[in-house]
């Protein structure tokens, strides 16, 4: 059965969500055959794929191109994409134009915007545009400058009544759902009791009504320091480059192209 943003909202409090990015043809595939609920394609490509120092650099195009290859790789899961930085900032219309280019152009199914406090209007319009919204509150990366740098969110009183407020708004506003991004486990536990959509947790502790992680994290291909959230399941870098150290020794020991792996003349 195909997983929907309604399918999510019915999981709250039923069963936990699993979420995971992804920003490729075969590993969309894989990731769908596991079982994963969510696949987000998220601008976090542009540090892990790309190799840039921040989300920021992602652009529609970049997410646009991503998502094309893996929509075309799912059957079941359910494929959200993040709207890049600059895509909904400067206009209404040229948010819902570009969330619009995500479900017309990249097969998307639901869209993921960071923020609240003055994206109300775009939240509302999009939604009313009928695509389907996820929320991110906590740490939103695309505000790393403003913030100065990767912080946890929520600690003080006032940050937790602050975040509260955002997730309900929120829900109001039309979300089917809400990433919490690096709160302390406490925090995220009571903003998920204050709503009736599932919150999704990145470093937010067991209590969210699901969990999300950087694949590239997850299965050990990041080159870059891992979060301390992370679970490595897998070192699959390690894996690549003992591939293609023995494949270096084979080509120059003469041992690969064998006879098994060439062609011959028909005689």
């Amino acid at each position: 059965m195909k997983i929907t943003p309604p399918i999510i909202k019915k999981k709250k409090g039923k069963e936990k969500i699993t979420a995971l990015t992804a920003y490729d043809y075969p590993t969309a595939i894989a990731l769908d055959r596991a079982g994963i609920d969510i696949i987000l394609v998220g601008d976090s490509l542009a540090m892990v794929v790309l190799g840039e120092e921040t989300t920021l650099k992602a652009t529609m195009e970049i997410m646009l191109h991503h998502l094309r290859a893996v929509t075309k790789g799912v059957k079941k899961a359910l494929v959200a994409v993040d709207m890049p930085f600059g895509s909904y900032h400067t206009s209404e219309e040229i948010a819902v134009e570009n969330a619009i280019r995500m479900i017309r152009e990249g097969d998307a199914e639901a869209v993921k915007i960071e923020g609240v406090e003055g994206k109300e209007r775009i939240i509302e319009k999009i939604v009313k545009a009928e695509i389907p919204v996820i929320g991110h509150i906590g740490l939103t990366p695309q505000s790393v400058i403003k913030m100065g740098g990767y912080k946890i969110q929520g600690k003080t009183e006032e940050e937790i009544k602050k975040l509260i407020e955002q997730a309900k708004t929120l829900e109001n506003l039309g979300a089917f759902s809400i990433v919490l991004e690096s709160i302390p486990e406490e925090t995220a536990k009571e903003i998920t009791g204050s709503v009736e959509i599932p919150t999704i947790g990145i470093g937010a502790g067991r209590f969210c009504d699901g969990q999300i992680l950087v694949l590239h994290d997850l299965i050990g291909l990041n080159y870059d320091k891992v979060p301390s959230f992370v679970r490595e399941y897998a070192n699959i870098k390690g894996m690549i480059e003992k591939a293609v150290k023995n494949y270096i020794s084979d080509v120059k020991n003469e041992k690969f192209p064998s006879e098994k792996e060439v062609f011959f003349l028909k005689k």
